[in-house]
């Protein structure tokens, strides 16, 4: 197993709260996490439909056998027992005795803040960042990452990555969410997200997104709701402190892993995302996507958003840390040129607060210039 960089932070809420929950996409690694991390905790999994029966029909008896706590992996196929866990709980007996995991951000953290409020820490776990990856598998380069994306079964299986994110589409995606929102017409929701894939990096605009797809804007957000609580996307808002209506108010989106972005837009080869139109924005993805997976994983408290006001000023991320903000500009070329952070002092004046000014671009080495950080993307994303 390639370590994780949750782990240690899982063994230390241990022995801090009474239940652990660890929410995360299908496939991101959740089981072979807990078990590694808990490897004398019986373990069992509510996907199996006579435990999910069991769990639901008699809660008190199912965690009966698990006196001293238990793995309990998709907790939110069966949200009456966590009810029961509540009460074995709060009966006393220590803490670290349940382990839950889960895919629905949403339905899991609703019955969460209803039953174990206070007596769990929750912890996300996301496909592998670039740092879990680095000296476990052949560094390779920016183009096959992009292909490949993150998923940690592509990884330990040497999976055909076009067919592994195919499977991956079928069976998780499209089962998930036909089981949460009624989508009737499969075909349509692919053009969806093949669309929502075209849109890497761009700001959100529903109505827009809504006529290409054939679909009403209320359905875009639903659809767009349903895949953040699936861990498949997540938009990232604008920053707009102390400036007022000069700013952008729509976010951006943004896929968890680049790999599932990059396969929705068609490619199925390192060379075909050499050659396509949108490489920058899987770049730029990949990126930011890399950074909050890192924050995440650690269970740190900065702020991510992006600038942009009406006049065109804009910078792909910032990174709020109390009073200071880094601010970081993406370009996937090979060669870095002033050109690439001419805009960084322009932001830095609007801002007015304290920070680092950083470039990460899409070829090898780092150092300073004039103030700037600029960085090779494997050194930003494994320092």
């Amino acid at each position: 197993m390639i370590p994780r960089e949750l782990q240690e932070t899982l063994v230390r809420w241990a022995g801090q709260y009474p239940a652990i929950t660890l929410i995360g996409p299908r496939q991101s690694g959740k089981t072979t996490l807990a078990k590694s991390a808990f490897p004398d905790k019986r373990y069992v999994n509510l996907e199996d439909a006579q435990e999910r029966v069991f769990a639901e029909s008699d809660p008190r008896g199912f965690l009966s056998r698990f006196p001293d706590g238990a793995i309990i992996d998709e907790i939110q196929n069966a949200p009456g027992l966590l009810s029961q866990v509540q009460t074995e709980i709060d009966a006393g007996r220590g803490d670290g005795r349940f382990i839950l995991t889960g895919s629905n951000q949403a339905s899991l953290r609703a019955g969460i803040s209803q039953t174990l409020a206070g007596r769990t820490a929750i912890g996300q776990l996301y496909p592998f960042t670039l740092s879990e990856l680095e000296g476990f598998f052949p560094t390779r380069d920016v183009n096959s990452l992009l292909n490949s994306g993150f998923y940690p079964r592509i990884w330990d299986k040497a999976l055909d990555p076009a067919e592994a994110l195919a499977f991956y589409a079928a069976t998780y995606i499209e089962r998930d969410l036909r089981s949460v929102q009624a989508i009737q017409d499969i075909g349509r929701f692919q053009k969806f997200m093949m669309l929502c894939a075209g849109r890497v990096g761009q700001l959100l605009n529903m109505a827009s997104l809504a006529a290409d797809a054939g679909v009403s804007p209320n359905t875009v957000k639903d659809w767009i709701s349903k895949l953040e609580e699936g861990f498949i996307v997540f938009l990232l808002q604008p920053w707009h402190e102390n400036i007022g209506k000069r700013l952008v108010k729509a976010p951006k989106l943004y896929f968890w892993d680049v790999g599932l972005a990059s396969w929705f837009l068609g490619n199925r080869s390192p060379v075909h995302v050499a050659a396509h139109p949108l490489r920058g924005s899987l770049f730029e993805n990949l990126v930011i996507a890399d950074t909050l997976k890192r924050e995440r994983h650690r269970s740190g408290q900065r702020g991510f958003y992006f600038f942009r006001d009406n006049h065109g000023l804009e910078v792909d991320l910032m990174i709020s840390d109390g009073p200071s903000i880094d601010l970081v500009e993406i370009k996937s070329g090979e060669t870095a040129h002033p050109d690439l952070w001419r805009r960084l002092p322009f932001v830095r004046k609007a801002i007015d607060r304290p920070g680092n000014d950083i470039v990460v671009y899409g070829g090898d080495g780092a150092w300073e210039t004039r103030g700037v950080h600029v960085c090779g993307w494997k050194e930003r994303l494994t320092d």
